[in-house]
């Protein structure tokens, strides 16, 4: 990507880290040294995996690490402390209940509950605007699968086509809708935004049709409903543009967070052993030009489209700074969010509220053995994206040695 005019400076550590004390900086500078080591990353994986799985005696010592660095806490409760310190430097929070796995109709009836007292919690917190939820919260994985093939989103209509399931499967479907539909209707009754994460391309069909269609219910006066956009498949970039004509057609705003993605190694390695076709980019600069065309087209339509660059990437974060300058638009524009990951790239974060941008970190919560998962995937993904980990060490080691020179 060509050099790009920094209109909000991120390398300013003082406001960065402003919000951590010397002995957090200091784990914080011990833990991704060690997830600089990709192939310690890869063991640590497994043997967390082991240990949990077997119940051995690693809950504190993951506590203490790497579930302080990336997670809230335990409990809804616990997160109040720090979501009242972000809020003194003007960062927002997503809330996200970090269950994964489940695959009980009690589970899913659980968990939605729980997405809805988050909903009730966040509407009490002037800084926490948005929630996030994941449908294999609320359906088991192996129907949305089933679904995949037939469900559609096109420029004039959404289709699920429930026909391959049975009858028992079909009630199924109903309740993973009904729920769903539950906690948009209390979001909406709250004023709380919901993001609908994307996640494994062959469940996303499913996941993709029925956001849309519970998103022409909810968002007709402003964006309440958001997809996840993940801009890594190929593929992406049109489906936003075909999300958005589709909302329009229907008189709906199109709520559209855009990530890079989560998935990809998962995703080539199972397209590979199935011989399918890969929809991930062909590079990581396909990827970057996607993401910043989707930038583009969100910004090009803010009277229709809420937008939530959802990114690490500090050329993306000024490319959508400085197209809002471009366009006259304020950097705190209703319908413009910025997100990072509760842990990382603090540098981005801090900088642009500081500037006056509406941004927030996306903060999981729940009990350790439920957010192992998400744990593992923060840990991969620092170490295997090109230099992401040792920016995160260089920009914690410089304010470390600012504080004590």
């Amino acid at each position: 990507m060509m050099k790009i005019k920094s209109i909000v400076p991120l390398d300013n550590t003082a406001d960065a880290f402003a919000y951590k004390s010397d002995t957090q900086l200091r784990k914080a500078n011990a833990l991704f040294y060690l997830m600089n080591q990709n192939w310690l990353v890869k063991l640590g994986a497994k043997l967390t995996e082991l240990a949990v799985q077997w119940r051995l005696p690693v809950k504190s010592l993951i506590r203490s690490t790497i579930f302080e660095q990336f997670v809230g806490g335990e409990t809804l409760d616990e997160t109040t402390g720090l979501i009242e310190k972000l809020n003194q430097f003007n960062v927002k929070v997503i809330l996200d209940y970090g269950a994964e796995g489940k695959a009980t109709e009690a589970d899913f009836d659980t968990i939605k509950e729980e997405f809805i007292r988050v909903i009730t919690y966040a509407s009490n917190r002037p800084n926490v605007p948005l929630i996030g939820i994941k449908i294999t919260a609320l359906a088991r994985f192996e129907l949305l699968e089933k679904l995949n093939e037939l469900a559609l989103v096109s420029r004039f209509n959404t289709v699920i086509d429930t026909s391959p399931l049975t009858a028992a499967e079909k009630q199924e479907w109903d309740r993973v809708v009904r729920r769903t539909v539950e906690i948009c209707t209390a979001a909406a009754q709250k004023g709380i935004g919901i993001l609908i994460d994307a996640e494994e391309s062959w469940i996303q069909n499913t996941i993709d049709a029925l956001t849309m269609e519970i998103m022409l219910a909810f968002n007709k006066e402003k964006a309440v409903v958001f997809n996840t956009i993940q801009l890594y498949r190929h593929d992406r970039l049109d489906f936003l543009k075909l999300s958005h004509a589709l909302a329009s057609k229907n008189g709906a705003f199109l709520g559209a967070k855009i990530v890079r993605g989560a998935y990809m190694e998962k995703e080539r390695k199972r397209a590979q052993e199935r011989q399918e076709t890969v929809l991930i980019q062909p590079d990581k600069a396909a990827c970057d030009v996607d993401f910043n065309k989707a930038i583009d087209f969100c910004i090009d339509h803010l009277d229709t489209v809420s937008l939530i660059v959802a990114s690490h990437n500090e050329y993306s974060v000024q490319y959508a700074v400085n197209l809002l300058r471009a366009r006259y638009f304020p950097l705190d524009h209703p319908h413009v969010h910025f997100s990072q990951l509760y842990g990382m790239s603090d540098h981005i974060t801090f900088n642009l509220a500081k500037a006056g941008c509406q941004v927030s970190k996306y903060l999981p919560y729940g009990p350790i053995a439920d957010v192992i998962p998400y744990l593992m995937r923060r840990a991969q993904e620092n170490s295997s994206v090109a230099g992401q980990t040792s920016r995160e060490l260089f920009l914690i080691r410089k304010e470390i040695r600012r504080r004590h020179l």
